[in-house]
């Protein structure tokens, strides 16, 4: 037995996920299929907590919302970042302290809001239009809300440009030079109460360097704003820790990242005479590499390319066609062959971007082989759809061998599911 990428393991050329054969599981649960390592999610969430054992951890929920993986985050301890009523009802439900969830997101609706309120979770404020239509259904509900406002630093995170989420052009936050007059406007408005300030740079960042920046833009501010008398309770540096898709790429640890980032915290909290708690986000370095896509060979074509057709595409992992993001391929159930030829691995939707794995050199493949694709737990299956009229696949979750479905496969209901159709049609 020997393992692919520090976790994952190969025995008897087949590879195995969490002590469960991949091929075996396919056999039992069908194709394709997500197959989460229980123990890998809670062992990189304690590389968090190690690293940053002061701070308060709030798990991304938009990188994977599945509920039993809300209850793990429960149980290790994490808050939440939730960007939508739903992401808030799910966080609600996995049993996450209210107090230890952050309502973020730039176009939040009234009735997002409302929920908000209702329910006492605290709002990362991104304008001052929110600012003031939070204030008012406060104050007909005869609430007070506690908020933070959510920075635009104006950081590069050096990462693709549809996740930069900290650059002066982005649709986030309140630009920071303005900052400062939002906390003053919340301190004379009704059903606010300022306690926090907040950032996110952006995400799948393998370069550190953006994060002192942008702590250091934050700490300017926090003594700022301190000094306006608002007793700031938190300051969320968000996260966005990238991970290796692909093989021998180094990428920085959790250890790396607080050895450069809590120095700086620590000492300007202790000059500005204040002790605020710290609060990361992370989402993909928890869960991306915890899972693997599990597909079967659907067709072989030789035209320009030698084209593997399977039975998933970026209805079920948009991330290749979105990003032209990489992600690492095995043939699943010839897991130790050496590579033979080079292929290119794409999915059965009418779109020419349907593209998983380009140009990978891989053993022989042939009709019905499995094809897993790593590191496919992060913006996986929460961004997938029901393009093409395909049902979802199942989602389940291995720990030392042990299967449970944690999602059942999509049925043809599913896909009618809500739709109505007029009776002068029937």
């Amino acid at each position: 037995m020997f393992t692919i990428k520090n976790h994952l393991e190969i025995e008897n050329g087949h590879l195995t996920i969490g002590g469960v054969d991949a091929v075996e599981i396919v056999k039992r649960y069908g194709s394709p299929l997500y197959v989460t390592n229980e123990e890998r999610v809670r062992k990189n969430f304690r590389s968090y907590q190690d690293a940053f054992p002061e701070a308060d951890l709030y798990y991304a929920a938009k990188a994977n919302g599945n509920l039993t993986i809300l209850k793990i985050m429960a149980e290790e301890g994490a808050g939440a970042d939730v960007f939508s009523d739903g992401e808030l009802y799910m966080a609600l439900l996995a049993g996450i302290p209210k107090k230890k969830i952050l309502f973020n997101g730039n176009s939040k609706s009234d009735s997002e809001l409302l929920m908000a309120v209702m329910t006492g979770v605290r709002v990362s404020v991104d304008s001052f239009d929110e600012l003031r239509t939070l204030s008012s259904i406060a104050k007909s509900e005869g609430r007070v809300v506690d908020i933070a406002f959510r920075v635009n630093p104006d950081v590069s995170p050096q990462t693709h440009p549809k996740i930069a989420t900290g650059l002066k052009t982005s649709k986030f936050g309140v630009p920071h030079e303005e900052v400062i007059r939002a906390y003053k406007e919340a301190l004379d408005i009704p059903g606010i109460n300022p306690v926090g300030i907040h950032c996110h740079i952006g995400s799948q960042i393998l370069n550190i360097t953006p994060f002192a920046e942008a702590m250091n833009k934050m700490m300017d501010l926090v003594e700022q704003v301190s000094r306006l008398g608002v007793k700031l309770e938190f300051v969320d540096i968000g996260s966005g820790l990238g991970i290796p898709y692909e093989k021998g790429i180094r990428v920085p640890s959790t250890a790396d990242l607080a050895n450069l980032i809590l120095p700086i915290f620590n000492e300007r909290c202790v000059a500005a005479g204040i002790n605020p708690k710290l609060i990361l986000e992370p989402g993909r370095y928890i869960l991306a590499d915890s899972t693997v896509l599990l597909t079967t060979v659907n067709t072989m074509k030789e035209a320009a390319k030698k084209f593997v057709g399977i039975d998933a595409g970026f209805n079920l992992l948009i991330r290749p066609t979105m990003y032209d993001s990489y992600h690492y391929v095995v043939v699943a159930n010839k897991a130790d062959a050496v590579a033979v030829d080079t292929y290119t691995i794409v999915g059965p939707i009418c779109e020419t971007g349907d593209i998983l794995a380009n140009d990978r050199e891989l053993p022989q493949i042939e009709k019905g082989d499995i094809v897993a694709l790593l590191d496919a737990g992060a913006y996986g299956f929460s961004m997938s759809s029901q393009y093409n009229g395909r049902t979802r696949c199942a989602e389940v979750l291995v720990q030392k061998g042990d299967v449970d479905v944690i999602r059942k496969a999509e049925t043809y209901d599913d896909l009618l599911s809500n739709q109505v159709i007029p009776a002068r049609f029937l």
